[in-house]
């Protein structure tokens, strides 16, 4: 009976011991195979966060109102945004990388459906949240008057067709989880030279084509998101994708598969999302619309690191996940490490660069003084503190491919204990925003070391009897 099971499960393994995309996941020199593997996800990160600068620049031509409106309205995209492309997209990928790994092709075709129908299911709720509660969470990060109704009028442009941007970023991830990036990357690059023309033709109007103003914005990046959407789903269901979709009843044991990494890391996601928001609302309650405005565009920047360091995250996901699944334990460690490192020197250097000339940086979206005032001193403190940020999200990234988010999750509450509390508390104390910035640089210092010195010690291992499902350690 041994034999017989040994004998079906060499032949169901075969084929992915023969596939050349998985064998260099499991077999190729780290470092080569690490930024083989990045450079495009980096572009297509950065490709993706230039969308929201690209509707930024133009958006504020149309005044400081509609500047800060934006603002309140750009951390609850982000947290969007990272929750579908970061945290439900890892637990995808994740899933389809170790079965994959693991030789079980059936369950990565499956995995497909089910990824499907989750990110659907996220993007009409979140859809229906935004829609009937917007105006109560704008107004509770400080919007008011004329910022808030430009936050809405965008905002409900574009939750009232997030469905296409969850499902968008859930047929990427199932791409991304069989280690092919480029394809992912080459369809959003694509709809970013889509939106330099379009986004200001629907915010300002050209001929017949009437000016939409705030809105255009939000109009145009559903358009991308249903072109881009379309091409992927062909991409997947023509059969040149390894886990290709197929049809069956669903299965409760795979939608908690993707969920138990995907559902957990949600947190982290909006852990950062969280802290940005509720400064943001520290910052309104401390000074007024032009502060509000100068720490939103300085924190862009910040923002901008998420999907730079998800450029090597999303590889770190596929690599470390299918060579868990392959039993490989310390190749998935030493990958998570390398990776680590590369996401620390990347963000580093865009931190202090940032710091050194700010006003190079803000100057892009708006010349008023006191707004260049305030972000230029978020970004002197914070910025040099950015190295560590992309070093704790990298390993975040790494142990959603391991199946083992417990440390990120636990020292990210961590960052933004001493963010806020510590922010709000310096704030009382000294009624000065430059003390609120240097407890929003010590969380993120913390958070790195923290992360990095429990993954480098082995907890991915060491606990895993201990702590089980998406939150073991």
């Amino acid at each position: 009976m041994n034999i017989a099971a040994s004998a079906r499960v060499a032949e169901a393994t075969a084929p992915f011991e023969l596939n050349p995309q998985m064998h260099r996941v499991l077999h190729d020199p780290i470092v080569p195979t690490l930024l083989r593997m990045a450079w495009p996800n980096i572009v297509i990160m950065l490709a993706q966060a230039s969308t929201g600068l690209i509707e930024t620049f133009w958006v504020a031509r149309l005044g400081t109102d509609a500047l800060a409106g934006m603002a309140l309205v750009f951390p609850v995209v982000m947290m969007v945004q990272m929750i579908a492309n970061g945290a439900m997209g890892g637990g995808i990928s994740s899933a389809i990388a170790r079965a994959l790994g693991g030789g079980r092709r059936d369950e990565a075709d499956v995995l497909v459906l089910h990824a499907v129908v989750i990110n659907v299911t996220l993007g009409l709720v979140t859809s229906f949240v935004m829609l009937a509660f917007g105006r109560s969470i704008y107004r509770a990060l400080g919007g008011t008057g004329g910022e808030l109704e430009a936050a809405l009028i965008y905002s409900n442009v574009v939750f009232g067709g997030i469905v296409l941007f969850w499902l968008l970023n859930g047929l990427a991830a199932v791409i991304r989880g069989t280690g092919n990036m480029i394809v992912p990357a080459a369809v959003i690059c694509a709809g970013v030279i889509f939106l330099v023309p379009v986004s200001p033709v629907l915010i300002f109007g050209f001929g017949p084509i009437p000016a939409l103003g705030i809105a255009g914005g939000g109009v145009a990046l559903l358009l991308f998101y249903a072109t881009g959407s379309g091409v992927l789903a062909w991409y997947i269901l023509s059969g040149r994708n390894l886990a290709r979709l197929r049809w069956c009843h669903l299965r409760l044991s795979l939608f908690c598969d993707i969920l138990r990494v995907g559902a957990v890391s949600a947190i982290q996601s909006l852990q950062t999302n969280f802290t940005i928001a509720l400064a943001t609302a520290l910052v309104a309650g401390a000074a007024g619309v032009n502060a509000i405005a100068g720490f939103g565009t300085g924190a862009r920047l910040e923002y901008l690191l998420v999907p730079v360091v998800f450029g090597i995250g999303a590889p770190l996901v596929s690599l470390v996940g299918a060579n868990m699944g392959a039993g490989q334990q310390q190749r998935a460690l030493r990958i998570a490490l390398t990776g680590g490192a590369l996401a620390f020197a990347l963000t580093e250097i865009i931190g202090l660069t940032a710091a050194i000339w700010p006003e190079r940086w803000l100057a892009l979206f708006s010349a008023e003084p006191d707004m260049i005032k305030v972000g230029s001193a978020y970004l002197r403190i914070v910025g040099p503190a950015y190295g560590f940020f992309g070093l704790g999200l990298s390993l975040y990234f790494a142990s959603q491919g391991a199946g083992r988010l417990f440390w990120p999750l636990f020292y990210g509450l961590i960052r933004v204990f001493i963010a806020i509390v510590g922010g709000w508390a310096a704030l009382r104390l000294t009624g000065s925003l430059n003390w609120m910035f240097a407890a929003l640089a010590l969380g993120l210092v913390v958070y790195g070391v923290a992360v990095a010195a429990a993954i480098r010690s082995g907890a991915w291992f060491r606990s895993s009897s201990t702590i089980q499902g998406g939150l073991s350690s």
